[in-house]
This record gives structure tokens, sequence and C-alpha cells, in this order.
């Protein structure tokens, strides 16, 4: 997982009105939760951007008030209209306590299935995962070379070192599916093993 620093300042004003006059300066309200005390906090809008707008995991290094926490997004919540954030919340993380977090998947290799014609689906983009942050990879690499023509590949097959998987096991990653040219080409190969009259 990448590494955004941040630094923000405590909150002391809380309410709608006190909200408003936060983002009307260009910071962002935001909670830190999971440590020994709830957190209340302002970040800098745009500083937010890199950990918001991005296909890519990662952990914060949050400075509030000179006092460094570890942190994963949980939740971001966005203006309807506007594209602003309107409020974070962070789970603080530690280098002893497993976390929970949805990892992007990219699928390897030429599948037996699309050698023989069939068109590779991904069903799945992200996997949830459980582990220590330090543990928990940028991207989960799945290998697909020996998925058939017809066939698909669930979560319950997959296993990943220092992770345990948290996504239905019965989930299907991706499938290779028969497309018009895959069937000509297996009911062809069908009528020539027809033994001829």
């Amino acid at each position: 997982m990448k590494k955004l620093e941040l630094t923000g300042t405590s909150r002391t004003e809380f309410g709608k009105k006190a909200a408003t006059s936060i983002r009307k300066n260009g910071l962002v309200p935001c909670v830190l939760y999971g440590g020994e005390a709830v957190i209340h906090f302002n970040l800098n809008e745009n500083d937010t951007r890199p950990l918001i707008v991005t296909p890519d995991i990662h952990y914060a290094e949050l400075t509030i008030d000179g006092k460094k926490h570890l942190a994963i997004l949980k939740e971001a919540q966005f203006h309807p209209v506007k594209d602003t954030t309107l409020h974070i919340d962070f789970l603080e993380i530690f280098d002893n306590k497993p976390i929970i977090m949805e990892v992007p998947v990219k699928l390897s290799g030429l599948s037996e299935g699309v050698k023989e014609g069939g068109k590779l689906s991904q069903e799945l983009r992200k996997l949830k995962v459980k582990g220590l942050y330090t543990d928990i990879p940028d991207v989960l690499n799945i290998n697909v070379t020996k998925i058939g023509l017809g066939k698909t590949l669930q979560v319950g097959a997959l296993s990943f070192d220092k992770l345990e998987l948290m996504t239905a096991k019965q989930a299907i990653v991706c499938s290779v599916k028969l497309t018009r040219v895959a069937r000509g080409l297996a009911a062809a190969a069908a009528k020539e093993a027809t033994p001829k009259a």
C-alpha cells in the first residue's frame, strides 16, 4: 500500500453551521476513530484528492496538531451537485491489528478458454481482504491461464499469503464466456467427430 502524508488541525466547533464555515475555507471536516479516542479534525480539501480520486489504495500518515496517526479511508461523502468533499471518516490502524480493505484485482495470463475462442469477462474489480496493513498489497494478482471455455473462477478457489478473503466464497471473480465464433468452432468440431454413415 502506498503512503500519503496529510497534515490537519483538530476542530472544536461542531454542527451544520460550523461545518459550512469550515468548507468555505477550503477545508474538509474529518473524523478519526478506532484508536483510544475519536478525533475530530480538518484537512485541506486539495490535499485529500490523491486519497479519494484514485483507483489505488493508500494508507494515510495523519499529523494532527503535531501528533502522528496511521489511518485508512473508510468513507467519504460528496456534494450531490458540486464536485466537493463534504466529510471524511478515517479508521486508525496499528501494526498488530488486522483491518478489512477492498483491494483491486488484476487478471494475468492467457486463459485456455480464450485460446479456444472464448471471451474473458471480469466480474469483480475488487476483493475484500483481512490482514495487517503491512501485508495488504496494492493489487491482488490472479492467474487465469487454467480457466477453460465456459468456466468460472470463484473466490473460494483463491488464496493469498497472510490474507483472509472476506468476499463471499461463491462470488465469481471472472469467467470465460462462449462467443459466437467459439460456439461455431465447437459445433464444427462436434460435426467432424460424428462418424459418417
